[in-house]
């Protein structure tokens, strides 16, 4: 894959225009679950549960004769596509290969590959793993070394299994005087709510404090030439995403899942975006700095990133999050409120981040 140009950066606007998907799309039915079983020889169905966790696809645990496996349709729209599944699927396949905690899909009779269509949509069978997620507040310090080393090896091996990627030019950051108009808009929405609710208050608390963050910060602005290099990553490295094993073994990771967002991005911005999420109190959004710095020094002692790279993703990231606005279009905007559980913590986090950026910035680059 090749850039040539300047590319734009996240945070990626949610297309107003289209229907809410994902875990809001019709249930497949049972008698669909078991056609599409059938194509990969694995015996008859015998029970299927929804997976809860996730917003973009629909899981199931299934049983059949031949024991559980994890099957997943593919409803969003963006990943949803017969060429994309596939070339994540051979990546998946490729880094298990390689030795990396990666459950590659089963062959199925269709086209002789892995994904199976049925009643419109497509379909993916996985060995079901045995473990459990756990949030970064879990892990003791030698498990964040080994979390951030895990993620090293992964961008590493990612340039062994994937194209060569050819850097782009730059990529342009969010426009702080647009965010600045779309957050007086979600504000406006959030006064006019109904019914109006303790959520609906603190958004408009929020956005009228990041209206001043945002003029606060405007210069500081990333450049386009300041993002760090970019190579291919899982695109969405956080704790839903990783399975830990239970037992004597300590609780290593057994299984980094959903890889739908595979994609060429700036590599060090994905270990930082991981951090904010796996090392964060789940109230407030305080990242624990410690775990942090731990699991960042095993990240570059992998030779993933340079201490200079991971500054630049961090100061990078840090601007992205002032200016995305996501979980409150969803709610406003597509009267989604699947996202609205994780609006307090996020917003917090802005809020403490911007207090404490140098510490911040030491934790990831020291």
């Amino acid at each position: 894959m090749t850039f040539s140009q300047t590319l734009a950066c996240a945070p990626a606007r949610p297309d107003i225009s289209a229907p809410p998907m994902g875990t809001l799309s019709p249930p497949v039915p049972p008698d669909a679950l078991a056609e599409v079983l059938a194509r990969y020889r694995v015996g008859r169905l015998l029970t299927a549960e929804p997976v809860a966790e996730g917003l973009l696809n629909r899981g199931y645990l299934v049983t059949t004769e031949a024991g559980p496996y994890f099957l997943k349709c593919y409803v969003d729209s963006a990943t949803a596509g017969r060429p994309k599944i596939l070339a994540h699927h051979r990546a998946m396949a490729a880094l298990n290969t390689l030795g990396l905690p990666v459950a590659p899909p089963l062959a199925c009779a269709e086209r002789s590959g892995t994904v199976a269509s049925c009643g419109g949509r497509l379909f993916a069978l996985f060995p079901w793993v045995d473990g459990r997620h756990r949030h970064g507040d879990e892990l003791d310090p030698s498990q964040c070394d080994a979390l951030g080393a895990l993620l090293g090896r992964l961008h590493g091996a990612l340039d062994d299994v994937c194209a060569p990627i050819e850097q782009p030019a730059g990529y342009r950051s969010a426009d702080p005087a647009d965010s600045a108009e779309l957050a007086r808009d979600l504000r406006s929405r959030a006064r006019e709510h109904h019914p109006a609710g303790e959520l609906d208050a603190l958004v408009v608390e929020r956005l009228t404090e990041r209206l001043d963050l945002l003029a606060e910060h405007a210069h500081r602005r990333p450049a386009p030439e300041a993002a760090p290099p970019t190579g291919w990553t899982h695109g969405d490295f956080h704790g839903l995403n990783l399975l830990y094993e239970d037992g004597p073994r300590g609780g290593r990771v057994a299984a980094v899942l959903d890889w739908d967002k595979l994609g060429p991005q700036p590599r060090a911005e994905e270990a930082v975006r991981a951090a904010t999420l796996l090392f964060n109190d789940r109230s407030s959004g305080v990242l624990d700095l410690v775990r942090v710095r731990r699991y960042s020094q095993a990240y570059r002692a992998s030779g993933a990133a340079t201490a200079e790279q991971l500054a630049a993703a961090v100061h990078r990231v840090w601007w992205e999050r002032l200016n995305d606005f996501w979980m409150l279009q969803w709610r406003y905007q597509r009267a989604d409120h699947r996202a609205d559980p994780l609006y307090p913590a996020s917003a917090g986090q802005l809020a403490w981040w911007c207090q404490e950026y140098e510490q911040v910035l030491d934790a990831f680059a020291n």
